[in-house]
This record gives structure tokens, sequence and C-alpha cells, in this order.
């Protein structure tokens, strides 16, 4: 199995691995099955650009690297339900999310290795709340590189799940300021929470917004928060490959970014997810197979002889670029 951009598909030789869902979780297209051209319009027009298949080349491939879909739709549905009672102005359903909270810490403990999926895996209309989830685990990655207690990972969680409540309260320009206003008037959030909400769009250089802070004076929590969120819009929404995502981060350090946390983070994220076809510096065509500890060194499968190596192992050996098949 592996994930592919839409336009990749090709119906003569992949079927689709897993299902693909709208927001309220029905089955749009069942696995196992062909994808119909007029189908792959449809997505299209619904924007969901990646999706998952199985073919000759990804036999073997289990994507254990990401968080299983089952539990991936259940915290999309807690911020679906969260974002909609701000909208409709009802009570946030705080057990809800702290309830979610604890369990997404416990899962990013208890892994070396989580990658996430792309929101434009589903639906447009579910895609908000998938990069809110999202976005909290790559925090939560984050954080835990930097040994927070179970405490301040909550926190962190939480204050990624909500990051972009203010969206739901007056859209895009003051999504910010208007989401800490709420969020500081939840006696039950942490005041650091909303503080993710207000500063995750500040740059290291004082040239972000809405208070043009400098890295001093930026949270840490905004900080992670607005590493993994950019981290997030650039695979999701600009569909660029996790690699290219992490160098254009790597890139921005100093300027939008702690270059602490940077190199923290690109130590905490797979580089390349299993299924990726790749070319190697010997000059042939490999696909990653899996990730075991080292985010950037890989193991690949040699699309010629089925040799699968280790780069941890082979120290010489580079990935040079995506292979196109």
């Amino acid at each position: 199995m592996r994930l592919i951009l839409l336009e990749e598909y090709d119906e003569r030789t992949m079927e689709l691995a897993r299902p693909i869902y709208d927001r309220h979780r029905r089955v749009l297209l069942a696995a196992g099955r062909k994808i119909h051209p007029k189908y792959v319009e449809r997505l299209k027009q619904m924007d969901i650009r990646y999706v998952f298949v199985e073919d000759t080349v990804s036999e073997g491939i289990t994507l254990e690297e990401l968080l299983d879909m089952p539990s991936w739709m259940d915290a999309i549905e807690v911020v679906q339900q969260t974002f909609d009672a701000v909208r409709k102005r009802e009570e946030l359903p705080i057990h809800s999310l702290f309830k979610l909270a604890v369990k997404l810490v416990d899962e990013v403990k208890k892994r070396k290795v989580l990658a996430v999926i792309p929101a434009t895996s589903l639906a447009m209309e579910a895609q908000p709340y998938a990069h809110a989830v999202n976005v909290a685990l790559l925090s939560l990655q984050l954080g835990k590189k930097l040994h927070l207690n179970d405490l301040q990972l909550r926190d962190v969680v939480i204050g990624a799940l909500l990051h972009d409540i203010g969206k739901e309260i007056e859209g895009e320009e003051h999504h910010t300021v208007k989401g800490f206003e709420y969020l500081r008037k939840e006696r039950e959030v942490s005041l650091l929470c909303a503080h993710m909400a207000y500063q995750h769009h500040e740059h290291a250089d004082g040239s972000g917004a809405p208070r043009g802070l400098k890295e001093t004076n930026i949270h840490l929590y905004a900080q992670i928060c607005a590493i993994a969120n950019e981290y997030e819009n650039l695979i999701s929404t600009e569909f660029v490959p996790p690699h290219e995502a992490l160098e254009i981060i790597m890139a921005r350090s100093s300027i939008r970014y702690s270059q602490q946390l940077v190199r923290l983070f690109v130590d905490t994220i797979p580089a390349y997810l299993p299924g990726t076809t790749v070319k190697m510096s010997d000059g042939r065509n490999a696909i990653v197979t899996k990730i075991v500890e080292h985010m950037q060194r890989p193991y690949v499968r040699y699309m010629d002889t089925h040799e699968e190596v280790s780069l941890v192992d082979h120290p010489s050996l580079l990935i040079v670029g995506q292979a196109i098949l």
C-alpha cells in the first residue's frame, strides 16, 4: 500500500487500498476496487487530492507509521463537534476534548515513528478538522522530543486542536485574535492554549502577525504549533512531498522559526513516507518500505532485485530524488 496524489492514479495497475470518507464518515468509495475515471473527476471536485492504493510496486508495505484510520476519524469527529459548538455558540465539549487529548498523548508517547495523513485525503468539508488533528499530532511529537511532561503535552495538544478556532467566529483575517479572546474565557482551557491560537502566526524575526512578536517573546507552545501548522499546510494544501516540506521549514529557520526547534522537528518527522518511490545515489530506483528509528534514513527496496536495505547500515547510499514510474 502507498499514498499517492490523485493525479498519479492509474486505473490499469492500481486499486483503492482504503475507503474514502466524507465528514460524516460515510464511505464515498470502498477499498478493494478501481476508481472509474468519472469518479476521479468527482473526487477532484470535492478537493480530495490524495488516495491510498495497492499495486505491485508497493506490495507488502503496511504504512504502520500512520495513525490508524478509525482513530484518526474519531479525533476528527471530536474536533468537528467542537468547532460546530463554537460556531453555534453552544457549550464547548471540554470532556470530549480532554479525553481525546489523553488518547493522542498516549499514542505519540508509545510510538517511535508517527507520520500524518494529509488532510486533503478527505473531502473539503472535513479538511479543517483533519488539519487540526494533524497539527496536534505533529506538535505532540515535537513536544515529546523536548521532554515535556504529560500535563504540558496535554496543553500542547489542546492548543493545537483549537489553534484555528477563531475562524469559526470571524473567518481567516482576525482568527488569531478572535481565537485568543474566545479561549481565554474558557475556565477549563489553559491560558497557554489561548496563546497558541494567538501566536501561531508570529515569526522569530518579528515579521509575523498579529503583534509582530520576536522569538524570545513567543511562547514555546505557540512556536511548536507554528512549525507543525506550516508543515501540515505544505503537505496537505500545497501538495509538497514531506522531504521538501522539511527543507522549506529548514530554509525558514531563524526567520520564521527557532533554529533549535526546527532541528528537533526534522529529527522527529519522517522525510520519506513508506511507499514513496525514490531514486538512489547508485542510479537505481527503489521504494521506501519502513522507518525504524532514523527519520531521514529509512529502509528501501530496490525495484529491480527486490532487495531491502537499511540506509542507516549503508551510510554512503543516499536518496537523491523521487522516482517517476
